[in-house]
């Protein structure tokens, strides 16, 4: 008997199967499922692993937002430390200069985020960059923005811009004592939210148009998909979550500058959960985020203070990027599709 299907009385006594679930349904269960798990870590863990957990729940909105965008739409790119510095810097901006609370900053940030992605998007299209020539286009426009916000003078140059500390707790100027649960409790909603918006998208209309130009873009063309208008759609959805994480991000750790906002370390840490997870799956951002996020306060830990047998690694830095290396050398090799990738595939056989 099919277990996701449900017994129910019939009228006469005998019994009949509900119809299972739909896909989409099922994801928002276990999406729910792993939000309630979720709450009460804060009051398990010590703050310490608290921090780390609000850590990762940055890299899955990361990795979601790029996800969307090179996963399910299938154009790569190296360059969402764009929008997620976008994000940082409108928020900052908007906070610092005017006193816009954050989740107002936050908003602003989607906006301009999306506007800059669908610009960045519609040249690229255009001029019918795909592949190497796309990522390497991202890259570029992420730099650029790098370099312009180094220079201006509106976006307080190289010094970036520090968030003003207040008296309290604020949910309204988004911030708390250091050692609050609850950042971890509004990265958590922001995540899942997150997660939401691509299980809703991959299984809608558009996501299936999407999925469909990623598969055979000249197909759908020739059945008459608006190709360019459903490939706009997702680089502004994808660029408006990365936003949300970058807004986040500034908020949580009151500070940002150009390296932070618009480097291509930020770019990396977007791409490097998904390819763990599955690239093109709903949860491999969200298992990638977790290893990530995991093996990076390991490796601080571990050149911190090292067993006897490692002290010779005391005080050196670049650890966690030997790690990344190697973990994604082995995922590739050994898992090509990813950790939830490689179990979907075989579960299916």
């Amino acid at each position: 008997m099919n277990s996701s299907a449900i017994t129910i009385a019939g009228p006469a006594g005998a019994s009949t199967k509900a119809p299972p679930l739909r896909p989409a349904n099922r994801q928002f269960a276990i999406l729910a499922v792993l939000v309630l798990l979720a709450i009460p870590l804060p009051a398990i863990l010590p703050s310490a692993q608290g921090a780390v957990a609000v850590r990762i729940l940055i890299f899955a909105l990361m990795a979601v937002g790029w996800n969307i965008m090179s996963g399910f739409g299938g154009m790569f790119s190296f360059g969402h430390a764009a929008y997620f510095g976008v994000g940082a810097y409108t928020s900052a901006y908007l906070l610092v200069k005017h006193d816009v609370s954050p989740w107002l900053g936050m908003l602003a940030g989607m906006v301009v985020a999306a506007a800059v992605a669908v610009i960045i998007g519609y040249f690229s299209f255009r001029y019918k960059l795909q592949g190497a020539y796309f990522a390497l286009a991202t890259f570029a426009f992420a730099e650029m923005l790098r370099l312009i916000v180094t220079s201006s003078t509106f976006a307080n140059k190289s010094v970036g811009f520090s968030v003003p500390l207040i008296q309290g707790s604020s949910l309204w100027k988004l911030q708390f004592p250091a050692d609050s649960r609850a950042y971890f409790w509004v990265a958590l909603v922001l995540a899942g939210a997150a997660v939401a918006i691509s299980i809703a998208f991959l299984h809608s209309r558009a996501g299936r148009y999407v999925t469909a130009i990623r598969d055979d873009e000249l197909a759908a063309a020739a059945l008459g998909t608006p190709v360019m208008r459903y490939k706009l759609m997702t680089v502004a959805l994808s660029a408006a979550i990365t936003a949300v994480a970058g807004a986040f991000y500034t908020q949580y750790y009151l500070f940002v500058n150009p390296d932070l906002g618009f480097g291509s370390a930020v770019s990396i840490q977007a791409i490097v959960p998904v390819v763990i997870g599955g690239i093109g799956t709903i949860w491999g951002p969200i298992v990638g985020a977790i290893i990530v996020g995991s093996l990076t306060d390991v490796t601080a830990t571990l050149l911190r203070t090292p067993p006897d047998f490692l002290d010779f690694l005391k005080g050196r830095s670049g650890l966690d990027v030997v790690l990344y290396a190697v973990l994604l050398i082995l995922i590739v090799r050994l898992l090509p599709k990813g950790i939830v990738g490689t179990i979907a595939a075989r579960w299916r056989r």
